[in-house]
Order: structure tokens, then sequence, then C-alpha cells
């Protein structure tokens, strides 16, 4: 399910658009600031953001060239949608690095168009569809997973652990990060389901000796890394999650 967060300051027009949204068949977040924006960035990646420009704490254009100077998301759409019509603050604010801008009100139905055409020239972008941490490799397209370069049988919950874990290297991840990012918020399952999960995903991994890239990390999660290592984790004094 694709995921769109909503940074709106205005209680009323953030609940409006993420009601539409929700009804569109996307998953929501609001931030009512930037400092929300960036924690919820932090340890979630959603494929499109929707940016007021005034803000509490900072403006539209600088959480846009923030976003922008980060590797891990910087190709990820923006959508400006506010009041400041004037064409400077348009020409301003897709200087920055905001991909389209929409002045308020809007007609939700051309809003929905238009996210719908950032989301897709997104993932046409995207062209490689494998992912490669040391000697795995995935295909998202095909769902397959290969370990030095041979093809191994894996669960569809298996892979999607897998992917996410790949996708965000050395990384803390709790576990009810884990449940909300590969199961779905929406989801009510115990945690101890990802314990599981996590345990036949390592007996999968270990037939290669890569198992040990998937470790735990003592009183806050899990933790993916591409040094094969036999250090025990539950050696690292962790105070809190990635």
């Amino acid at each position: 399910m694709l995921e769109i967060l909503i940074v709106e300051d205005d209680p009323a027009i953030g609940e409006m658009l993420k009601s539409f949204l929700l009804g569109k068949g996307y998953k929501v977040k609001v931030a009512e600031s930037g400092g929300v924006c960036f924690d919820m960035l932090s340890n979630r990646n959603p494929d499109l953001i929707l940016l007021d420009w005034m803000l509490p704490d900072t403006s539209g254009p600088d959480i846009v060239k923030k976003i922008r100077s980060n590797d891990i998301q910087k190709d990820l759409p923006i959508l400006m949608l506010t009041a400041r019509a004037e064409e400077v603050d348009k020409v301003k604010g897709l200087n920055v690095g905001a991909d389209d801008y929409m002045t308020k009100p809007v007609s939700l139905k051309e809003l929905e168009a238009r996210i719908k055409a950032l989301i897709r020239r997104a993932q046409g972008l995207n062209v490689d569809k494998t992912l490669n941490r040391g000697s795995i490799t995935i295909n998202i397209e095909e769902n397959s997973l290969q370990i030095n370069n041979e093809f191994v049988d894996i669960g569809q919950t298996e892979f999607r652990l897998l992917h996410y874990f790949m996708q965000k290297p050395e990384r803390i991840h709790s576990r009810t990060q884990l449940l909300d990012q590969v199961w779905g918020q929406n989801t009510f399952i115990d945690e101890r389901t990802v314990d599981v999960h996590i345990l036949r995903l390592r007996k999968i991994l270990k037939p290669f000796a890569v198992d040990s890239m998937l470790k735990t990390v003592r009183g806050a999660g899990y933790r993916f890394t591409e040094n094969i290592e036999q250090n025990d984790d539950s050696k690292f004094d962790v105070k809190k999650d990635g």
C-alpha cells in the first residue's frame, strides 16, 4: 500500500486531506511541523510528501532542501500545497526541489491526479529492480532471492522483511516498527510474530553463512548489516530504537 506523508499545521486541512486520501486507498500520516516530519522520516519511507509552506518551526522550502540533501530520500516526490499563490513563490518552491506546486483551495480530483502522476514518475525512475547487500540480491519485481548467485526459496513475509532490512542497513528497527512497515499499521498481530519470522529468515540465510548479517540488538530490536561478524550484538549497550 502506497504511503503519503502530509506536512500541514492546520488540523482541519490535515484531517480533510487525510480522510480523502484514506478513501482512495493510501496509507496516510500527518505531521504538524517540520520537526515531526523529520522524526517520521527517520523510521519510515513514504511514497510522497504533501508539504505546506508555512509551518510553526520552519518553512516548506527549507524542508525540501534538507530532504534533497539526504542521499537515501533525495528522490522522494514532494508536492507543495500552499496558500502562497504568487509566481515568485511557485518558482522558489520548484527551484529548491519540489516536484509540483498547488495553491489552496485545491480540487481534490486534480490533487489525486497529480499525486498519481508523481508516484508513477518516481517509480519509473527506479529502473533497477534489484537490491544488493553483500552476497545477497533480491529482485523486487520478481520477488526472488539470490545468495552467492544461487536462487533461494523464501516465503512472502520473509521476503518483505528482508527487503525492508536491506533498504535500511545498519539501522535498528523495533518490533513495532517492523510490524507497521512489513505487516501494515492496521494489522493487529502480537510482536512475538516478528520474532518467529526473523527466526525463519535466519534459517533461510544460515546455509549460506550470511545469517549473521541479521543482528539482534538487546532491548531494541533488530539490525541488518553487510558486515558478516561473529560478535554478539547482545553485548551492545543500546538505549533506544533507531
